[in-house]
């Protein structure tokens, strides 16, 4: 509507893996929105070429690294003033997996990039968002966080994501920050690239980074934490539905700053 002014307009944004892919897609959109938006990304060129394009800031960072994620994350409060909206996108797959061809080195960069990088995200942006009053963490995971893959490793990383965002919804609820992790299938960036060609010819569902953008708009206007929205070309947006396994006497524990207490005596 015209004059209408965007909920994104003047919000403080982070995205990590911002120069290249679903990150520099929604770098794009938020920036077309009049969101104040931080590019982290190792790729300086590229960083800076888009930030120079969307009028955003351009921190160079290795998200394996907690000191800096605290960076890139101080740089967004020191020129905003504040963070509203981190997005944790940062990915990459291994090219390595069990038997005679087994490379720790890209397994250990593998987990560093999809799993640290997450941790290591949401640890910098904590206090920030809390100050805030609130705020919103949404990670790219992956849909192969819910099934099997060839691609054991990759797999085995976003089941940790998925994992950690879905144990973390209720922790940071309680500080009025949501955390949600966006699940794409298939999806044409440079991480599929040069296997583009023979997934086409499979004729697997494919979605573009547009399409996964459209989602973390979707996810970040919805009230609910904790949720894996699985994205793929063939079906509706939707969280998840994982299976519930209830343990007996669960509610009788308490969680407080990594230890437990019983609420009351259970007989």
């Amino acid at each position: 509507m015209s004059g209408e002014t965007h909920r994104f307009k003047n919000a403080v944004i982070l995205v990590t893996g911002g120069a290249s892919g679903i990150g520099a897609a929604a770098v794009r959109r938020f920036a077309g929105h009049g969101g104040k938006v931080v590019i982290a990304d190792v790729d300086v060129p590229r960083g800076e070429a888009l930030a120079s394009e969307t009028g955003s800031l351009f921190v160079r960072a290795d998200v394996r690294e907690q000191a800096d994620n605290e960076a890139a994350v101080a740089a967004a409060v020191a020129a905003h003033g504040r963070l509203d909206i981190v997005h944790l996108n940062a990915g990459t797959i291994s090219g390595t997996t069990i038997g005679a061809s087994f490379a720790p080195e890209r397994y250990r960069r593998l987990m560093g990039v999809n799993l640290d990088s997450v941790v290591f995200g949401v640890q910098a942006a904590y206090e920030p968002l809390k100050a805030a009053g609130g705020g919103s963490i949404v990670v790219t995971a992956s849909a192969t966080g819910m099934r099997p893959s060839y691609e054991v490793f990759y797999a085995a990383s976003k089941h940790a994501v998925v994992g950690l965002v879905r144990s973390l919804g209720p922790v940071l609820e309680a500080d009025g920050i949501s955390i949600n992790a966006l699940c794409p299938g298939l999806v044409d960036t440079p991480l599929i690239a040069e296997r583009m060609g023979e997934l086409v010819r499979a004729g697997l569902p494919i979605s573009t980074s547009a399409e996964v953008v459209d989602a973390l708009e979707t996810v970040l206007a919805d009230p609910r934490t904790g949720q894996a929205w699985l994205v793929m070309a063939d079906r509706e947006l939707a969280p998840f539905a994982f299976a519930d396994l209830p343990v007996p006497h669960e509610k009788n524990l308490a969680f407080e700053n990594g230890g437990v207490r019983a609420v009351h005596r259970v007989d």
